[in-house]
């Protein structure tokens, strides 16, 4: 995975790179993460230089992009609010879904914007939940709408700019 370029952004987004980056390398196993705001959109990604379908090679991660996992993410947090509503079951802190060949975790952040993780079928579950819950305590009060407006642009900025 790649690190992203924070050049031209504000101290709040660059901090928020800054997590996600040592996320990433600090939790074996991860294939892909991304940051997604409440309306499924992609603010953030461990691999912003794979926003455009890959023709070239198959993804370790989802099939052609970090939008494509954004895309899981915001629709596996709709189904598990449906449920959660439907149960009269309250707020949705975390969803994990244990695949032969990976897992998927879902977490919460704030204002309905969640992280989302792809990891390794050896991944260790309980590391991977345990470094997700710091980053959304550690990012939650970071994400205003302000931020999210930022990051939204820099991630539709980038995949303008691998489009050409």
């Amino acid at each position: 995975m790649t690190a992203p370029s924070t050049y031209g952004l504000s101290s709040e987004a660059r901090n928020l790179h800054w997590l996600l980056t040592n996320l990433v390398e600090e939790v074996p196993g991860l294939l892909s993460v991304a940051v997604v705001s409440s309306d499924g959109l992609l603010l953030l990604s461990s691999d912003p230089g794979r926003t455009q379908q890959q023709h070239t090679a198959p993804a370790a991660g989802p099939r052609g992009s970090s939008a494509d996992l954004a895309t899981v993410v915001s629709g596996i947090a709709s189904l598990t609010i449906g449920a959660a509503r439907l149960m009269d079951g309250g707020a949705v802190k975390q969803t994990m879904v244990a695949m032969d060949e990976g897992s998927l975790f879902v977490m919460s952040i704030s204002d309905g914007s969640l992280l989302g993780v792809h990891g390794a079928p050896d991944c260790d579950m309980s590391v991977v939940a345990y470094h997700m819950a710091l980053f959304v305590g550690r990012a939650g009060h970071v994400l205003t709408p302000e931020l999210r407006t930022e990051l939204r642009q820099s991630m539709e900025a980038k995949s303008m700019g691998s489009a050409q």
